[in-house]
């Protein structure tokens, strides 16, 4: 079979860690050449600005390297190389300036992800990025050149370095399919499981609770995890399913709640649906009479419970709370126990957690079983909530794995 030698860099995917390592290693004199599995590239970038794109959050530094947990170490030090307001500065080079929301995250003024890849991809190819779409790679051949399948059928191209970026496995219809694990654990990488990330649980709600309400936005809201003593509460809102919930704050605690549903078999969510009453005055309020009310009518009119919140508080608890005293049902209310199943399939999850160890990276993120092969983005194991640290990280890790394909051919000129 021809092998295609290529003049200088490698980079497979065309998302935002993959462009961001081409865009590193052009800058420092590289020839480099760009495939992607799809017609365009950066298309879960699109589908992720549809609601306004969320670059990255403002928060001081040392509390947005913890949003990444046990990784805080390792993606801190990425992020050191390309934090929040570099990204902001690229964008703004771009030609498109960004602005901080109430919340704290960062969004292009216009909130379109259109115009900032448009303008980016453009920059790109006027700097000499070659482009190669419809290139799915499918491993490594013997002799360590890329395999891919595209529609005139098996072409294979040698680079004497390369970068991998081939996303994680969540959105598979956008290209992050996962495809690439077996072929590189195949090749020397040790790959952690891929799992869902920022997802949404099955709870095994009732016909009737589900036909009526999902999708129904439950706020405001506090959840906490139910195993933790004392809770610690987060308010926000989530949305009723078909199946269970999902939403923001769920997202927010989804990593620990999959693996309290790994080490456990269920996880206890607590749900405090009255966020903006104390316990007190819920109780006293509680203990008004009825009047011959009935238990919804009395909800709403006594503390605002209606629609999905009531339903809720019938679908969760059992018959002898509702009927019973003030007091009991006032801690319900407070703090109702809802307890997931399962963790929705990775495919529907907007991110996933697992990948290639870091472990088996060096501080460039090269391969040490492969050298001269670097990894960046979401195919690595580490994991973010939603708020802008997921796109700030892949950025930052295609700067880092860029640089060090850039320093390793630099070294071997």
């Amino acid at each position: 079979m021809h092998v295609t030698p290529l003049p200088g860099l490698a980079v497979v995917g065309g998302g935002p860690a993959g462009l961001m390592a081409a865009e590193t290693a052009r800058a420092a004199g590289f020839d480099v050449d760009l495939f992607d599995a799809k017609g365009s590239v950066g298309r879960k970038v699109l589908v992720a600005g549809k609601g306004g794109l969320n670059l990255t959050h403002s928060e001081p530094f040392p509390r947005f390297v913890s949003r990444f947990g046990a990784r805080s170490a390792e993606v801190g030090a990425w992020l050191a190389r390309f934090d929040a307001d570099a990204l902001r500065a690229w964008a703004a080079d771009l030609g498109v300036p960004t602005f901080v929301g109430s919340s704290g995250r960062v969004f292009p003024e216009d909130l379109k992800a259109a115009p900032l890849l448009r303008g980016w991809v453009r920059r790109l190819r006027e700097q000499g990025v070659r482009f190669h779409v419809l290139h799915r790679w499918r491993g490594l051949g013997p002799d360590g050149e890329h395999v891919f399948d595209t529609p005139d059928g098996e072409r294979r191209f040698q680079a004497a370095a390369s970068v991998l970026a081939l996303g994680g496995g969540s959105w598979p219809e956008l290209g992050s399919d996962g495809a690439w694990v077996a072929p590189l654990a195949a090749a020397g990488a040790d790959v952690a499981p891929l799992r869902p990330a920022n997802c949404g649980f099955d709870v095994g709600w009732s016909e009737h609770f589900a036909s009526r309400h999902a999708g129904a936005p439950i706020k405001p809201v506090r959840l906490a995890l139910g195993w933790e003593d004392p809770p610690r509460w987060r308010q926000g809102e989530c949305v009723a399913t078909t199946t269970g919930l999902e939403g923001s704050l769920v997202y927010f605690l989804s990593s620990a709640l999959r693996e309290r549903i790994a080490s456990h078999g269920e996880a206890l969510l607590l749900m405090d649906l009255v966020p903006g009453r104390e316990p007190a005055r819920l109780e006293q309020d509680l203990s008004r009479p009825r009047n011959g009310r009935s238990l919804s009518e009395f909800l709403r009119r006594s503390v605002g419970l209606e629609g999905v919140k009531a339903a809720l508080l019938r679908e969760v608890l059992p018959p002898e709370v509702l009927a019973g005293d003030a007091a009991t049902l006032a801690r319900a209310i407070k703090s109702l126990p809802v307890r997931l199943k399962a963790a929705r399939p990775i495919a529907e999850a907007i991110s996933s957690a697992g990948g290639v160890r870091l472990e088996a990276l060096d501080e460039h993120l090269m391969l040490r079983a492969r050298p001269g092969l670097f990894l960046a983005g979401e195919m690595l194991d580490w994991e973010a909530p939603t708020g802008g640290y997921l796109l700030s990280a892949c950025f930052a890790s295609g700067k880092v794995a860029g640089a060090g394909a850039a320093a390793w051919l630099q070294a071997r000129r």
